[in-house]
């Protein structure tokens, strides 16, 4: 492993958010200092490295620890991220996932989670992963309808399958623990007629058509494209996510692609 002080990176910024760390040389992950690498992401909200190769998982699992406390599931700390020909969570199928937060059925959510892309889709194959920047959609949101988000909370409910489900409510919005910002804290429902194990969702006070018309609107200041960063794998990419500050989803793939990510959570 390079010692910390030979690693040369270059940085470029993507668009509309994010950062781009590629290594100049040789380079390790574990040349990035944990809280180097916190301060970028928080900074970035979203952080793609280049150049790094992937650390086995018990490797990965030691670095990450030096960063926060590791949310451990049922299976351990990594998970495999592969598509699945009969799965029965709809993140392992070929269909797109609607943006959402990691950690929404856990005890405590996450506030950074952390991708290595062992294989990535072929060119063309979709399963781009999507973030929205929750916090710049509430900067273009009127002041009266920031007002009733912020007294709104949100009902999830979906079979529990394994490590994931069950039911939980959040509010709408909440504090970003380290910047102090206003974030959006949503899931957007799953219709069991398209997705393996579907998602419901309730808005309190709302029914019928006002549920639809609210839930349509911040689908659409969600899905806003000034607000969303499509990140194309790669293979050996490294990336470093807010997930406090961002949502997150996928395209769907097309055609046989495929994709293998390791993801790791950090509390």
């Amino acid at each position: 492993m390079t010692k910390a002080h030979e690693l040369r990176v270059q940085e470029t910024p993507l668009a509309p958010f994010g950062r781009l760390v590629t290594a100049d040389g040789p380079a390790d992950l574990r040349d990035i200092a944990p809280a180097t690498l916190e301060r970028w992401t928080v900074e970035s909200k979203v952080v793609v490295l280049r150049g790094f190769p992937l650390l086995d998982k018990e490797d990965l699992v030691d670095y990450c620890a030096q960063w926060g406390e590791i949310l451990h599931w049922d299976f351990g700390a990594v998970l495999d991220l592969v598509v699945q020909e009969d799965p029965k969570n709809y993140l392992f199928s070929r269909t797109d996932v609607p943006f959402h937060w990691d950690g929404a059925f856990a005890k405590t959510a996450p506030r950074y989670f952390l991708f290595q892309c062992v294989e990535a889709p072929v060119a063309g194959g979709g399963g781009e992963t999507v973030f929205s920047d929750s916090v710049e959609v509430l900067r273009r949101t009127p002041e009266e309808l920031r007002r009733e988000w912020a007294g709104t909370q949100v009902t999830y409910r979906t079979e529990k399958l394994g490590y994931y489900g069950g039911e939980t409510v959040s509010p709408l919005l909440a504090e970003h623990s380290e910047t102090g910002e206003t974030i959006l804290r949503y899931g957007e429902p799953l219709d069991p007629a398209k997705y393996k194990n579907p998602v419901w969702v309730d808005i309190a006070g709302k029914s019928g058509a006002d549920a639809e018309a609210f839930m349509t609107d911040l689908r659409d200041r969600m899905h806003d494209p000034e607000v969303c960063y499509h990140h194309e794998w790669q293979d050996g990419d490294i990336v470093a996510v807010d997930n406090q500050a961002l949502l997150h989803g996928r395209n769907a793939f097309r055609g046989n692609s495929s994709r293998h990510l390791q993801r790791i959570q950090i509390l």
